[in-house]
Parts: structure tokens; sequence; C-alpha cells
């Protein structure tokens, strides 16, 4: 069998963590704290590294903010990258603070010189860069060409970077290429993989809106491209609580079982069969699993004859009838438990795998 793309990338290591070169794809989010206020983005960070992170990207966005963020990667459980715009200088202040990876769109940091004084202070710094190319700040000599598509200027744009930094022997590199659009996203990508096989991407959809929206954009768009084999790195951007994110990446990932982090529940929709309260049975189970470690899968069916059956390939799980639940374990039925006592013995079972 031929390898998947992102078997073909070449690695690069950002911290302790690699990306691309086969590597479980990365999840990563970034904090909406002042970087100048350290203790809180702190906290944030060691949230999102909680909530799944492996990397965590910080604003640098003043000189006042550098010291802050020295101590934020000095204390951090996670590698940091330094997100910089505009000002070359600060993202040389930034890697030797301490971070792990910039983050540069080089098409706003000004000159080819500026950026490859930014590349050098990489280089000597052994911190990784990642090109993010952006839909809606394209080089202007790009972003007014008719004669090319949104993923074509997308694309083009990419190229011309990657091939600049290779040029300076730099190939610490990873790429973005975000659109808001899905199918922009989509076409971007299958591009980029094509024309540039060796070089990681980081995939996301960018400002694709409120929890609702934006898990849908980022499932359907990161989903397609990870299951066909694209895509080293993740971000699902929302507008919320960035702790939100890294549960919908790694719901994405499971799903498509590239990686695992806890269980997954399956539940039925319920139906005119169903005897019990099985909207907040399953809500219940949901919240006790979210202190559960365990890569299992735990099924909520709301239908004894049928539940076990739809449900065997589960580690454990419950059909329930008439005030009634029948735990079985691989579609084998072990016990039956009064509707009150569902959870706890759905519990006790998950407890002995």
């Amino acid at each position: 069998m031929a390898p998947c793309a992102r078997e073909l990338t070449r690695p690069v290591m950002v911290g302790d963590v690699q990306i691309g070169g086969g590597a479980p794809v990365v999840v990563q989010s970034m904090t909406c704290t002042p970087t100048t206020d350290a203790a809180s983005t702190l906290a944030q960070v060691r949230a999102l590294a909680e909530a799944g992170c492996d990397i965590v990207r910080v604003s640098v966005p003043t000189k006042e903010a550098l010291g802050p963020f020295g101590a934020i990667c000095r204390e951090s459980p996670v590698p940091i990258v330094a997100d910089i715009h505009f000002d070359y200088r600060l993202a040389i202040g930034a890697v030797q603070a301490g971070a792990a990876k910039l983050r540069i769109n080089p098409g706003n940091i000004g000159d080819w010189d500026r950026v490859d004084a930014v590349i050098d202070a990489a280089g000597e710094a052994g911190a990784a860069i990642r090109i993010g190319v952006n839909a809606g700040s394209l080089d202007r000599t790009i972003a007014e060409r008719d004669d090319l598509t949104q993923p074509e200027k997308l694309v083009a744009s990419s190229l011309e970077f990657i091939e600049h930094f290779e040029k300076r022997g730099f190939a610490d590199i990873v790429l973005s290429a975000k659109a808001h659009s899905v199918l922009t996203t989509l076409d971007t990508y299958r591009s980029l993989s094509r024309e540039i096989p060796h070089v990681p991407l980081h995939l996301g959809v960018t400002e694709a809106g409120t929890v609702q929206q934006g898990t849908i954009k980022s499932s359907v768009g990161l989903g397609i491209l990870l299951s066909e084999g694209i895509g080293d790195t993740m971000r699902v951007s929302l507008t919320a609580d960035p702790v939100e994110e890294p549960p919908v990446c790694w719901g994405i990932l499971s799903a498509l079982g590239l990686r695992r982090r806890g269980p997954e529940l399956v539940s039925c929709p319920t139906c005119g069969r169903t005897q019990v309260d099985l909207i907040g049975l399953a809500e219940r189970v949901s919240d006790r699993l979210k202190t559960c470690d365990k890569p299992i899968s735990v099924a909520v069916m709301g239908c004894v004859v049928n539940g076990p059956g739809e449900a065997s390939d589960a580690d454990v799980g419950v059909a329930c009838g008439r005030g009634v639940g029948m735990v079985f374990r691989h579609g084998e039925v072990i016990r039956k438990v009064p509707e009150a006592q569902i959870v706890d013995a759905l519990m006790e079972e998950i407890d002995k795998l």
C-alpha cells in the first residue's frame, strides 16, 4: 500500500513534539488572554494542555509582552508557539525568549531582509517556523490577479515563501494556507500536498464561527483532508473559550481512527420505543466519562431488543427497556439493573476494563 501524504512529509520538531514524518496528528490551540499577564496566560495554557493540546500558540503583539512570554515558555507544560505579525524584531525576541516555534506571515513582516533575519534567528535558536498564509492577507501582487482562483492565489503565495526559506537552508517549516471557505480550504490543501509533499501542513478553517457553525465547518473541511491523508497538525478555530477547541479536534481524529483521547460515546437518537429518559441518561454518562482517560467505546442505547446488536463493537454499554437497563460487554448482556442504577452500573463495568 502506498504511503499516505502525511507519511511523506519531513519531520519538524517543536520542542519535544514531532510534526510530520508520519507522526500522529498534532492538536493545538491559541490563548486569548493578554500575554503581558503571564499568570492568566499560563493558566489558560495549562487548561488547553489538559483539554488535549500538544502545543499552544501565544501572541506576542508588543515588546512589553516579551518578558512575560519568556516566563510562559519556561513554565509551560507544552511547547509554546509565538504568534507574530508585522514586527520582525518581536519574532527574533520571541525565539530568544524560548519559543519552540514561530508563526509568521512573511507577507506582513516586511522586506526579505527582515524575513531573513527572522529565519537566521530561528535557525540559531533551533526553533521551527510555521509560515501562515491567509486568504485575507495575501500580497497585493497576488491578491489582485484575476487569472487565479482563490486557492491558486493561496498556493502561489505559499510556494513563493517555501522556496525562499529552503534556499536559505531552513527546513524546519510547517505551512498553513487558511480561508473561511471549506471548499477553498479543500482545494488549497490538496494542491499544496501535491506541489510540496515534503512540507508538513497545518490544517484549519480560519474564522469558522461560533461553536456550532465552527465545529461543523471544521469537521467537514478538516475531516475530509485528514481522511485523505493530508495534514500533520490542526486547530479548530472557534469564537469561544479556546478550551472548547481541543475536544473538537480529538473528536474529528477519533471519528477517523487517527488518534483517540479518552472514551467515545455511542448513543442512539431515541424513538417511540424508548421507555427511559435516554437523553438525560446519555448526558449523565457523558459527564461521568469526562474524568475517564481510557480509549474505549461506551454505548447508551434506547432499545433493549436491538441495542446490544447495533453497538456490539462497543467495549461496554447499556440497552434500555421499561425502567431497566441491560448492561452488556461486546454485545453480550452481563446483568440487568433498574433505571436509577444504570449510570453507576455502567461506570462500574468501565472501571473493570
